[in-house]
């Protein structure tokens, strides 16, 4: 990639290999020797990163791709079974899920980086634009990804985006049809989304080597943008930028992990521990994150085939800012007004990505509109003509002499700047999907919060109780099997207790020698059986409402905590609002309609509940349930206990997440720390 070598191995078997295939020096030239300006700040490790979080991407997903089950039927179940039941399955599928926000994360920052410092610029076209070529296969395996655990969310979403291509004439039904494998979103759908998911990151990493064989070829762009003239303008890739790049790492795992074992679901939507229903559309239907600024501008542009054009064109115009940019000067370090203008175009995508989250009227399409004429304004008219009329800053002879110049105040200003596009980015996201309109459910103090929560193990035998006394008789636990009332971090029954638990029930089995079905106590590996055969019957026996599994009602259900609360919530863990909902419906029950409060006849009212009209009567009153170790048997009580239960029943290995969450971040701390004064020691000398 950078040339010739001239390293020669002093192993004779090393020398066999090196004159017949000379990937060793090939290694040498590219990744040791390489002369790399030593002005770099550290918005370059992220290079780094972005290949760190691609070989995570690709080794978590070939695991959990062993383990999963391309169905329809049973996508859905797979997915929680590998979180449940495969040996540290919930790490992979947090490292999997949350890699992808961190991994979209680092290349929007990777991104903004090159505009600012012009690393588009000649001769780095040809990288600039294989950059945005990975960012594109970036967005279609992220997408195709997101469909897979089939939940509500991961359905209706790819309804709509695939829907999108029907606007395409003459052709675009036929690519709709192409793509669903038949006339609606299903099985074959997934099939096809789950062999491109799993083909396109080897894509992508292939289009990596030509990007970094790209980067050496043209060299590295630098703050000053000043290319080497000397040998003091340089210093060699190893162990100068390894050992910058692995400190940058190491900072960068720390909050990959805070998400990983403290807040796994934070980057979520609860919708999407709802199994796929075609016949239910969620209210608020929208994509990640890291999609919402080209959501908005689809959004806002009334006609369909223009917002389709419209959403891809903010993707593809990138490609053409080398040509696009016609100033001399590369770093905007040195160019004061396209400085400022690079700070207005991130705040315009930072708002087009809070307006994509919220619902397409009145203001928000207004103001979408009005930041989507600013979006393509930034590269069509401001770079135009900013290289027409602006006069830099004069720019160093030499990268030896910008480093003898003080800086940082850039760099603060992207960290806030960072910041702030994170927090609304992540705010835009909490919609109220469970209590919209509704007063909001008031907090409880949870055992298991925290950092260092654990489930309270009275609360969880209590929980239990009232589930099996009340709840069961509508409700199913169908993803908690009896033997998992004795493992590690549940309820703490002994193994013993958990075959007799499991011996009370009765469950179908069968065919036997004749061929029929008969009922047989239950065994401690048998699921928690429903208590309907079907949904119909569900229905029929509950007014046409189908009482909910319960095995992820404490994940599925969440409301929004507004401004500034996301902010806190993050610093503080706060991933409750679940549990919060679930013990406020259950005591939310009142006897007494609300004066200018209709509900359907046959509903009850619920003053947390969406609508405030739910089928399900109020099922918890004080005395009902007895018990053993003197709590009190209060409708309060048995709500906070039950909830227990059931974000247990969610989430088992919570604490085992959570210590082993503490022991990583230890090891993370001391790593970047050695890391942090290693590379001062490496660094000495070339300051």
């Amino acid at each position: 990639m950078s040339g010739p070598s001239d390293y020669q191995p002093s192993n004779p078997a090393l020398q066999w290999i090196e004159r017949r295939l000379p990937i060793i020096g090939l290694v040498h030239s590219s990744f040791v020797v390489y002369p790399t300006p030593r002005n770099l700040n550290y918005w370059w490790t992220f290079g780094a990163i972005l290949s760190f979080m691609l070989g995570m991407q690709i080794l978590t997903g070939v695991v959990l791709a062993m383990h999963y089950t391309p169905h329809a039927d049973l996508a859905f179940k797979s997915v929680e079974l590998i979180v449940r039941d495969v040996n540290y399955g919930w790490l992979l599928r947090n490292m999997h899920a949350c890699g992808a926000s961190m991994f979209f994360f680092a290349v929007y920052v990777h991104m903004l980086r090159g505009l600012y410092y012009g690393s588009y610029k000649e001769p780095r076209e040809v990288l600039w634009i294989l950059g945005v070529i990975i960012y594109l296969l970036m967005m279609a395996t992220g997408f195709m990804g997101y469909v897979l655990p089939w939940g509500q969310m991961s359905f209706w979403g790819a309804t709509v985006i695939t829907n999108l291509f029907s606007a395409i004439p003459y052709v675009g039904e036929s690519i709709v049809t192409l793509l669903w494998g038949g006339y609606s979103v299903g099985n074959p759908t997934l099939n096809r989304f789950f062999s491109l998911h799993y083909l396109l990151p080897f894509l992508i990493a292939g289009v990596v080597v030509l990007h970094v064989w790209a980067l050496h070829v043209a060299g590295q762009n630098n703050p000053d943008g000043v290319e080497p003239k000397t040998e003091k303008d340089t210093v060699p890739f190893t162990p100068h930028a390894t050992i910058k790049d692995g400190f940058g790492v190491a900072c960068f795992l720390l909050l990959y992990a805070w998400f990983i074992f403290y807040m796994p679901n934070y980057l979520g939507d609860a919708d999407n521990y709802i199994p796929a229903n075609p016949g239910v559309t969620p209210p608020h239907i929208v994509p990640e994150w890291y999609y919402l600024p080209f959501y908005a501008i689809l959004r806002s542009i009334p006609n369909k085939l223009a917002g389709v054009i419209g959403m891809f064109s903010a993707i593809i115009i990138l490609c053409f800012l080398p040509w696009l940019d016609a100033a001399k000067t590369r770093s905007s370090k040195y160019r004061p007004l396209a400085k400022q203008f690079f700070w207005i175009f991130v705040a315009v995508c930072i708002l087009l990505g809070y307006l994509g989250a919220q619902p397409p009227e009145g203001i928000y399409v207004i103001a979408g509109r009005v930041l989507t004429v600013c979006y393509f304004a930034y590269f069509l008219i401001v770079l135009p003509l900013l290289s027409r009329i602006e006069t830099p800053r004069p720019v160093p002879n030499s990268i030896s002499e910008a480093i003898l110049a003080k800086g940082g105040k850039a760099v603060a200003s992207v960290a806030i700047a960072l910041a702030a596009a994170g927090a609304l980015f992540l705010g835009s996201l909490q919609d109220a999907r469970a209590s919209e309109g509704n007063d909001r459910p008031p907090g409880n103090k949870w055992s298991f919060s925290g950092p260092f929560g654990k489930y309270d193990r009275g609360a969880l035998q209590r929980g239990l109780k009232v589930y099996k006394e009340v709840c069961s008789s509508c409700h199913g636990l169908s993803y908690i099997a009896f033997r998992n009332l004795a493992e590690a971090g549940g309820p703490g029954y002994s193994v013993a207790q958990a075959a007799a638990f499991a011996s009370e029930y009765k469950v179908k089995d069968g065919p036997n020698d004749a061929g029929d079905m008969f009922e047989r106590p239950g065994r401690p590996a048998d699921y928690f059986p429903s208590p309907f055969p079907n949904e119909q019957a569900a229905r029929a026996a509950n007014g046409g409402a189908a009482p909910p599994d319960l095995s992820l009602i404490t994940k599925a259900r969440s409301y929004g905590r507004g401004f500034p609360w996301f902010i806190f919530d993050f610093f503080t863990q706060y991933q409750e609002q679940g549990p919060d909902y679930v013990a406020a419906v259950l005591q939310g029950f009142e006897d007494k309609v609300p004066e200018g409060v209709t509900i359907p006849e046959g509903s009850y009212y619920n003053k947390y509940f969406p609508g405030h009209a739910i089928k399900m009567p109020k099922p918890l009153s004080d005395g009902q349930v007895t018990y053993d170790d003197g709590s009190p048997t209060t409708v309060a009580q048995y709500s906070k206990d039950v909830t227990t239960f059931l974000m247990w029943t969610a989430e088992p290995h919570m604490e085992a997440r959570k210590r082993l969450g503490f022991q990583v971040f230890v090891f993370l701390i001391i790593f970047a720390g050695l890391m942090y004064f290693t590379k001062k020691k490496v660094w000495a000398d070339s300051h």
